[in-house]
């Protein structure tokens, strides 16, 4: 493993502990690891009104959202919108409506999955750091696209569900969607809702809240 992308200990406790300068807290009742820079991904994807997936169609991702974490820094960089050409299914208009996303969009900057997949282990190092997405769906989508198409999955195997994180850091009862969690932490979104880069930007500024205790 490269230099800065060592394995941290993030505590289960609410209490304050003192790691590298900087003070971490996590949730009861476990401890886990790790690495500094924690890359946070959004996915946009193929959507139908009322879920009703067309015969023959399956979701694909239209658009992969990321940025990095830094912990000692508590930076947030490097973010970027990756457009991805879907292979199983259309961008239709109520897909429109919600991502912004159109058919001319990913015909004029979209890339296939495969090579989407190369560039975020080519630009983020992405095998060797942690990653994270606000709920499960991203991290399940990136697995099942991989398995469909038989490729690697460019994310390591310690993923973090920031959705689960927040609901527990802060003792909740219910999941809480990606804006009502910033409005509860007397936080502003920032950008366009739906956009996967704009909401991987906000949700990383969920988890670095979280981190800072």
């Amino acid at each position: 493993m490269e230099a800065g992308c060592e394995m941290l200990e993030v505590f289960a406790e609410r209490d304050l502990l003192p790691t590298s300068n900087f003070l971490l807290s996590f949730f009861k009742p476990k401890i886990m690891k790790t690495t500094n820079e924690i890359l946070i991904i959004d996915l946009e994807a193929t959507c139908w009104e009322n879920d009703r997936i067309p015969a023959g169609q399956k979701v694909d991702i239209i658009e992969i959202g990321i940025c990095e974490l830094n912990i000692t820094t508590q930076a947030i960089s490097k973010k970027q919108s990756i457009y991805v050409i879907p292979e199983r299914s259309k961008i239709n208009k109520f897909c429109t409506e919600l991502t912004g996303i159109t058919p001319q969009l990913i015909e004029e900057k979209g890339i296939y999955f495969e090579e989407a997949c190369e560039k975020i282990r080519d630009e983020y190092n992405s095998q060797t750091l942690t990653w994270a997405g606000f709920g499960s769906f991203d991290k399940e989508q990136i697995m099942e696209q991989c398995d469909y198409l038989g490729i690697e999955n460019p994310f390591s195997e310690n993923y973090i569900n920031i959705m689960n994180q927040f609901k527990g850091y802060n003792g909740l009862h219910k999941m809480m969607g990606l804006k009502r969690a910033l409005k509860f932490l007397n936080m502003d979104f920032e950008g366009n809702h739906h956009s996967g880069a704009d909401d991987a930007y906000n949700a990383a500024k969920i988890l670095r809240e979280i981190l800072q205790g």
